[in-house]
């Protein structure tokens, strides 16, 4: 029922959006003479508000043309590479003559970013992506909204989810790298440590985890606390919601999109009012810089996307309520995931000082349960000053967080490998 009010509530302000946006297109006409008026100038930013406050916020596209490598441009071509009713695996593709232009025959290593599926889209890793991009081959996971996905296209939770890593990573073959940011951490160690356990030769090189719920008991954080308060029949009434007949994947029970979003800013209200008046008055002032990056950053964040029922609930019983990963009595299919078994994969874990999704030490716990990671194969880097969407996005991201990732993955590429990859780029550039 919340769901088919929230899309109700949303057709029923459209004429209103629809004025919003004429008014502040006349307010803002060069030929409107009251357009440069103190008047003028609030009510275009009025208007211009109430329309971005009340739009449908669709996915964002990627916008990566381009990548510089040593001074040169190198043409960015986004390719699926791999893909099911529920996730496409996309290859950022450069173009193999520049890059040999740019850097010679250097190959260099391949890197499955494992995005999030907690409510947004992939692109909120934009800025991961463009740091990754000069210096690797990168791929990245592309999870659909589960309210365009069909009831045909059958049921996915957390088994499912492992169960596409593993596909992805075997897709993309012996010594790749994997990097998951934020929620994936906990899948994303299972599913290396089920490939493990098999001597699986596509078994990662190394595997970054980045602010993770590894073990949520951990400097807990509000999201931590509320799934410890309340049990799982309160989440099913009250966060579980069926797909109105409007949507390719009508009749599908989600957790909306909107609900999680309403959530996220529910903790940080304040801090989202202040942006939106400072918006509001920027606009008024005519200074675009800063109303331009407001639109930027609001635009990712409002896009939101439908998680499937089970993989909500499951992933809330088994990493926020019951911490099976950490306590070791963590499943897959009747199988236990036993991460001592990992001894090949090198691991890196970052955590931001502040953040306040997944606490201090919540990451950490990757190294206390996988015990037979020879120590020199190990490292932890606790990034000062940032809070949770600044490990893997934002300045110091850029400056002092990637260039360790970038070292830490270098340090673990095979030369075999390298060298096999550099034969097949040079084929590609010469044919």
């Amino acid at each position: 029922m919340l769901y088919s009010l929230y899309e109700l509530g949303h057709l029923s302000v459209a004429p209103l959006r629809i004025a919003a946006l004429m008014q502040s297109s006349m307010l803002r006409s060069p030929m409107n003479p009251l357009g440069d008026t103190e008047a003028g100038r609030t009510a275009a930013a009025a208007a211009e508000l109430f329309e971005s406050m009340t739009r449908r916020y669709s996915k964002p596209v990627w916008n990566l043309p381009t990548t510089t490598i040593n001074g040169v441009e190198v043409a960015v071509t986004p390719k699926s590479a791999w893909s099911t009713p529920w996730c496409g695996m996309l290859h950022f593709e450069r173009d193999a003559k520049a890059l040999i232009a740019a850097r010679g025959e250097r190959v260099d290593p391949t890197v499955l970013i494992v995005a999030p599926m907690s409510g947004h889209y992939a692109t909120l890793l934009r800025d991961t992506v463009t740091a990754f991009l000069p210096d690797h081959e990168v791929y990245i996971t592309d999870w659909v909204d589960a309210r365009m996905v069909p009831v045909m296209a059958g049921r996915f939770d957390l088994n499912d989810y492992i169960d596409h890593v593993m596909g992805m990573l075997r897709a993309l073959g012996p010594q790749t790298h994997v990097v998951a940011v934020c929620q994936p951490g906990p899948a994303v160690l299972a599913a290396v440590s089920l490939m493990a356990q098999e001597d699986d030769p596509c078994t990662p090189a190394t595997m970054t985890i980045m602010g993770s719920p590894i073990d949520a008991r951990k400097s807990p954080t509000a999201p931590n606390l509320l799934a410890e308060q309340r049990d799982i029949d309160w989440f099913k009434t009250n966060m579980i919601h069926t797909v109105p007949a409007i949507y390719p994947g009508a009749f599908r029970r989600v957790y909306p999109g909107f609900v999680q979003l309403a959530s996220f800013m529910g903790m940080n209200l304040s801090s989202h009012v202040d942006a939106h008046r400072g918006y509001f008055e920027n606009l008024v002032k005519g200074d675009g810089e800063p109303a331009e990056k407001h639109r930027k950053f609001y635009d990712e964040y409002l896009a939101v996307m439908d998680l499937s029922e089970e993989f909500y609930i499951q992933t809330l019983i088994e990493i926020f309520q019951e911490y099976r990963l950490p306590n070791g009595t963590m499943t897959h299919r009747g199988r236990k995931v036993d991460p001592s078994k990992i001894t090949k994969t090198a691991l890196l874990t970052v955590e931001g000082e502040n953040d306040d999704i997944s606490g201090i030490g919540q990451t950490q716990a990757a190294h206390d349960i996988c015990v037979n990671i020879p120590e020199q194969m190990r490292r932890d880097y606790i990034q000062p000053g940032v809070g949770h969407y600044g490990v893997f996005s934002g300045r110091r991201f850029r400056t002092e967080i990637y260039p360790r990732v970038r070292e830490f993955l270098r340090a673990f590429h095979s030369n075999a490998s390298r060298n096999a990859k550099r034969a097949k780029l040079k084929l590609v550039a010469e044919s």
